[in-house]
């Protein structure tokens, strides 16, 4: 299966490639073979980078008892923050992942709830691995209500070479773990970050599969509803 998200650089890229391999047979050889083998090697790697292969969303995070990768690739950081200030406006763990090229690059929602809080930054485009690159590079950030009334807010981050984050909800939705909500294109990270309550199940240099791998546990336990609503006042979010 193919990202929709694709459709329109693969039909470019696949204009591009015929042109190359058309304009090719001017050539002398073996000049008309590299080029042809260019164009052959262009579109097969667009193609590849926006493929969007089945998952299967463990039972559990389907129940909203864990945790799943909003993405794939690499776990680079593993860390408590002492206050996330945007949504959960309390201590965090954080979870960050660092997507390559070659990692599919389709994003999915980390566990059920309701949209509460979205917001599209522009910014910078530091490398995705670089510590400053959560708070200064473009991104999404999306938080969302568990069932049990937990917050969790997790971040599309552009890369040095990705310039164009999507994603497709929006505060009010309801979303279902492993859902596909969106993509960054060509290099990324994605962090997550979930109250201090969760227990964290992945470490630094970890291979995460989006929508697959579990990540953490939910606690079984519900977030006192004053405590929410407050959190939510603060925001200014109506129930």
């Amino acid at each position: 299966m193919i990202a929709p998200e694709g459709y329109g650089i693969i039909a470019v890229t696949a204009v591009v490639s015929v042109v190359l391999a058309i304009t090719s047979m001017l050539l002398p050889e073996p000049w008309r073979w590299l080029v042809v083998a260019l164009a052959v090697l262009l579109l097969a790697f667009t193609l590849f980078f926006f493929r969007d292969p089945a998952r299967t969303v463990p039972d559990g995070a389907l129940a909203g008892e864990l945790l799943v990768a909003p993405a794939d690739g690499k776990v680079v950081l593993v860390k408590v923050v002492d206050r996330e200030p945007l949504y959960l406006q309390s201590p965090a763990h954080q979870v960050s992942i660092f997507l390559s090229p070659l990692d599919v690059h389709v994003n999915r929602v980390p566990t059920n709830g309701v949209v509460e809080y979205d917001q599209y930054v522009e910014g910078d485009y530091l490398v995705a691995w670089h510590p400053k690159a959560s708070e200064k590079n473009e991104r999404s950030q999306i938080g969302i209500r568990h069932p049990n009334g937990f917050r969790i807010l997790f971040k599309q981050i552009a890369g040095k070479v990705a310039r164009r984050i999507v994603y497709h909800i929006r505060v009010g939705d309801t979303v279902s773990a492993g859902e596909r909500f969106g993509i960054v294109k060509f290099g990324s990270r994605m962090d997550v970050l979930v109250p201090t309550s969760f227990e964290i199940l992945v470490k630094q240099g970890d291979r995460v599969q989006a929508g697959e791998t579990v990540i953490g546990k939910i606690p079984p336990v519900s977030v006192p509803q004053s405590e929410t609503a407050n959190a939510m006042n603060e925001l200014g979010i109506s129930e």
